[in-house]
């Protein structure tokens, strides 16, 4: 198993349709890649720093695939829809980070 983060930077002046990407956007997500190895798709909100700073990523979704070339299979048939999305509600290019779990 691997976990995709997508990480949307914050900062004032950025634009964040939460409605738009918790209705429309994820549940794309899910419907697309959950056949193809999508195990599990979390979102959380960033709410600051342990010092009271700004968060530096106002959000994450947290993709659960089966393996990188499972994600990467998923890209490959859907990414241009599914990125191509991320305009409807952000004016920020998300940060795409692979993760594995240590054994």
């Amino acid at each position: 198993m691997i976990l995709i983060s997508v990480m949307y930077p914050g900062g004032s002046g950025t634009r964040f349709d939460m409605g738009y990407y918790l209705g429309h956007h994820m549940p794309m997500v899910r419907e697309r890649w959950s056949p193809l190895g999508l195990h599990e798709a979390k979102v959380v909100r960033g709410t600051g720093t342990p010092d009271g700073g700004p968060a530096p990523y106002q959000v994450m979704a947290l993709l659960t695939f089966e393996s990188a070339d499972a994600f990467k299979a998923a890209v490959d048939r859907h990414g241009d829809e599914i990125f191509g999305d991320i305009p409807k509600f952000t004016d920020v290019q998300p940060v795409v980070q692979l993760n594995d779990f240590p054994e």
